[in-house]
C-alpha cells in the first residue's frame, strides 16, 4: 500500500504535468490537502512530506487537529457549510473560507475577525452552486454579481474577496466541464466589473475531477481520497 508521502509525490507530478499540459506554469495550482475525518497521524505524515496547505470541513473535526499541530507554516481552507454561530472559530484557526453564500454568514465572520483575530484578514471564496442541484448549498450564478456588490457595499472589516468555489457536478466529463468553465467566466466577469485584481481565485475540482478541473482554469484543487485513501 502506498503511502501518504508517496500518493502526495504522485499527485503534484500529476498536477504539475496537467497544468503545463494546459499552457499554465507548473506551479500554479495549488493543492489543498483535505483532511476531513481523516486522524491527525495522516496530517502528521503529509506535512512531514511537506504538504502545508489543508482542508477542513466541519468546525468539530478541524480543532481534533489544528490546536494540537501548532504550526503557524500551515494553511487552513474551511470548505464545508458553515453555521454561522461557529463563525469565531473558523476566525480564530482558518486563513482561508471557500463557503461564503450568505450576508449574515460575512457579517459574522467580519465580526469575528475583528474580535477574535483583529490583526489577520480572512480569505474568502463564494460558493456557487453552478449545477443548480438542491442537494448543494451556494449561490446561483445569476445570484453571484448582486451578491458580490452587496458585500462590497458592507465594506466588511478583516475580509478578502479572493474568487470563487464550486463543487463538481455528479455528470459526464462533458457537463462537468461546462460547470467549470462557466464557473470560470463568472469569475472573471466578477473581477472585472467590480475592479478586483485579487478575485482570482478558482477553487474547483476533486479526486475524481480535478484534471478537468485544471483544464478550465482551477486554482485550488481539494484531493483527499487520492491523498489518504479511502475512508473506513
Amino acid at each position: 500500500m502506498a503511502s501518504v508521502a508517496d500518493n502526495l509525490k504522485t499527485t503534484r507530478e500529476r498536477i504539475q504535468q496537467l497544468s503545463l499540459d494546459a499552457g499554465r506554469a507548473a506551479d500554479d495550482v495549488c493543492l489543498i490537502a483535505v483532511s476531513k475525518t481523516r486522524a491527525l497521524a495522516d496530517v502528521e505524515q503529509a506535512i512531514s512530506a511537506d504538504q502545508a496547505v489543508f482542508g477542513e470541513n466541519t468546525v468539530q473535526d478541524a480543532l481534533t487537529k489544528i490546536p494540537l499541530l501548532e504550526n503557524p507554516t500551515l494553511e487552513w481552507h474551511f470548505i464545508g457549510h458553515l453555521q454561522s454561530k461557529k463563525s469565531k472559530q473558523v476566525a480564530e484557526h482558518f486563513q482561508w473560507i471557500h463557503t461564503v453564500d450568505s450576508l449574515k454568514l460575512a457579517q459574522k465572520l467580519s465580526a469575528a475577525m475583528q474580535q477574535h483575530n483583529p490583526g489577520k484578514v480572512l480569505n474568502c471564496l463564494l460558493q456557487v452552486n453552478v449545477s443548480g442541484e438542491e442537494s448543494k448549498s451556494g449561490l446561483s450564478n445569476d445570484e453571484v454579481m448582486p451578491f458580490l456588490a452587496e458585500l462590497i457595499k458592507l465594506n466588511l472589516p478583516n475580509l478578502a474577496w479572493r474568487g470563487l468555489m464550486t463543487i463538481g457536478v455528479k455528470a459526464d466529463e462533458a457537463e462537468t466541464r461546462k460547470a467549470f468553465s462557466d464557473l470560470r467566466k463568472l469569475r472573471d466577469q466578477c473581477q472585472q466589473k467590480f475592479n478586483l485584481k485579487e478575485f482570482d481565485q478558482l477553487s474547483m475540482g476533486m479526486s475524481n475531477d480535478y484534471d478537468i478541473a485544471i483544464e478550465e482554469g482551477a486554482t485550488m484543487v481539494r484531493v483527499g481520497t487520492e491523498l489518504f485513501g479511502q475512508r473506513q
